[in-house]
């Protein structure tokens, strides 16, 4: 795996066992722009949040309402001993606390349900935009940070929209409703209690403004913790047999202590908001009260009024309490919002053209005019790359390490666009080919296995879903996997998990080929194919390997020399350049590059 770095994330991760990670933190760009793109996802259940919000007004009504029915209760008819009539509004006020208390449960549930399917819509957007991303994309980024954006941002933003926004216009309404109110029952006591407002506010931001980046680095560092643990879980092997243990340990101490870090003073931020918010709103109704008692005894305010606004003025402060501490969650869902849409506005592949056609009847011609690229700008791979595959021919690619075999098989699918020169399949250019006609018409055997958490038939049906029991058994016989798969405990019903590790290395490429087999190709990829398999498995295999490639125009890349002896032609490649070609027997006379390749394998 290469380090992984992101054009939008800005991350960097050393890979590498005793390398010092670094994180380079990013602040987000646009805020207000997060906030917009949310609320479009959630407008497409505008019908829902109309009610939600009609719900929310019951609930803030009614909670405005009850605390201002103590004016008329203390007035005229605790004070007058009116028990009759006490009973009577006591009963008002129960009825009316009960609607809110219904209303508030509702417009939760409801809030739940939109949320939730708001979340699952873009979890499905996110996945789907992965679908359309090119490798580069995969090859460039850490697969551990790009997992912490599906799990922790995704549930990030689902626990802000399930809480924090409703919650956020609950306050915002009840503020509202809670200064008109005071304004009503006595403006004086109004300026007193706002005295104190502006300081708050003062306070609040200024606690925002530090939590709001500690927020956003935080994210980015539990990316970088799960992927620097999902890389090193996956390389236990080489980790405990070069005795890495100490060394790994180390440096996932360090980048857990950065994570640590950030998380604290993220956390402390977002904790210190409420005790500090709420000592000023206890100075600040001590103040109310105070004044409000000289208003009752010197300016004949009504002690009715009095209880009311003081319940008003001690409601007040919560309000705003919490739109100060839900906007420190609204931060860190926004950060993490914005590391999913960072991966939706990826450059997808290049689409096909207008006019593109699709493949039908392949004969398998392929040509490469003049191909030059390099996977980054002013860095050449292949260099002038020119050779032909008539129909039905092996052509094999060897060469050193590094020497662009490999890339020149990941060109003819078109995973990378060349700069320059020209790929042709039965003479039409493949930019001007459906991308799914192109890679449908190819099966490709790579030296990485993967198999998927299926069964043995599954996985092996996956090279051509309309394939038949009976052809998959027919193809896996000419792998030559059928007698393994027999003796796996339910044959080619056995689950595979976890990437089939209860496989031998050998068998699981022994699967891959199976799914090359079945889909019946016209052209075949095979990029050391039989790396993984000893010698004696490859001698058996070989045979029908030959069989599977009868009759197609056939790429095979292999270091073992020995295996492409037939091949029709045998391009040797060294710096991205074509050195010889010719047959094996014509190479061996040279003496070149060929020659000391087969040669060394045998010394």
């Amino acid at each position: 795996m290469t380090n992984p770095t992101t054009s939008s994330g800005k991350l960097t991760l050393s890979g590498l066992p005793g390398r010092r990670a670094r994180i380079a933190v990013e602040k987000p760009k646009n805020s207000k722009q997060v906030i917009f793109r949310l609320w479009k996802y959630l407008i497409r259940e505008k019908s829902l949040l109309f009610f939600i919000v009609i719900l929310l007004l019951i609930n803030t009504g009614a909670t405005l309402a009850g605390s201002y029915l103590l004016r008329p209760i203390i007035n005229n008819y605790i004070l007058p001993h009116n028990t009759p009539g006490l009973i009577r509004m006591i009963l008002l006020l129960l009825s009316i606390y009960i609607v809110g208390s219904l209303a508030a449960i509702w417009q939760n549930r409801m809030m739940i349900s939109v949320a939730q399917k708001t979340v699952s819509i873009i979890r499905s957007d996110l996945f789907s935009k992965l679908q359309t991303l090119p490798l580069k994309f995969f090859d460039s980024n850490n697969h551990g940070d790009l997992m912490s954006r599906f799990t922790n941002d995704v549930d990030n933003v689902s626990d802000s929209l399930n809480t924090c926004i409703l919650q956020l216009f609950t306050s915002t309404i009840t503020l509202t409703g809670i200064f008109t109110l005071m304004v009503y029952i006595s403006p004086m006591l109004t300026v007193v209690t706002l005295f104190i407002v502006p300081f708050m506010l003062l306070v609040a931001s200024r606690i925002i403004k530090k939590s709001k980046s500690f927020f956003t680095s935080q994210q980015v560092s539990l990316g970088i913790v799960n992927g620097y643990a999902e890389e090193m879980i996956r390389g236990q092997k080489v980790v405990k047999l070069f005795c890495y243990e100490e060394i790994v340990s180390a440096d996932f101490e360090k980048i857990n202590y950065e994570l640590r870090n950030k998380a604290t003073k993220a956390q402390y931020y977002s904790g210190v908001m409420m005790p500090v918010i709420q000592n000023l709103n206890t100075i600040n109704f001590a103040l109310t009260a105070t004044v409000g008692g000289l208003l009752a005894i010197f300016r004949g305010l009504d002690l009715g009024g009095l209880a009311a606004f003081l319940q008003y003025s001690k409601q007040f402060g919560r309000p705003v309490n919490e739109i100060s501490s839900q906007y420190n969650t609204l931060q860190s869902a926004l950060a993490g919002a914005e590391r999913i849409f960072q991966i939706m506005d990826e450059i997808p592949e290049i689409p096909d053209i207008p006019a593109a056609v699709s493949l039908t009847d392949v004969k398998g011609d392929v040509s490469f005019n003049s191909v030059t690229f390099g996977y980054d700008a002013g860095k050449v791979i292949l260099n002038n790359i020119s050779f032909g595959a008539k129909a039905g021919q092996k052509i094999a690619l060897v060469g050193s390490t590094g020497a662009g075999k490999t890339t020149i098989i990941n060109l003819l699918p078109r995973f990378y666009d060349i700069q320059s020169g020209q790929i042709t399949i039965d003479g039409l250019e493949i930019q001007k080919i459906q991308r799914i006609s192109l890679r449908r018409s190819m099966a490709m055997v790579l030296q990485d296995t993967h198999l998927f958490t299926a069964s043995v038939m599954e996985n092996i049906r996956y090279g051509r879903l309309e394939a038949t029991d009976n052809e998959v058994i027919d193809a896996s016989t000419l792998a030559g996997a059928h007698s393994f798969i027999q003796r796996l405990p339910k044959g080619y019903q056995t689950i595979l998990r976890n990437d089939g590790d209860n496989l031998s290395q050998g068998q699981r490429q022994l699967l891959n080929i199976a799914r090359a087999t079945v889909a019946k190709p016209p052209i075949l990829i095979l990029d050391e194919a039989t790396s993984s398999i000893d010698t004696r498995t490859e001698q058996i295999i070989q045979k029908g390997m030959d069989q599977l490639m009868q009759g197609r125009t056939s790429f095979v890349i292999a270091h073992r020399l020995s295996t492409v002896r037939n091949a029709d032609e045998i391009l040797v490649l060294e710096n991205g350049e074509i050195v010889e070609r010719g047959s094996h027997e014509v190479l061996l006379k040279q003496k070149g590059h060929y020659y000391q390749l087969y040669a060394g394998q045998f010394d």
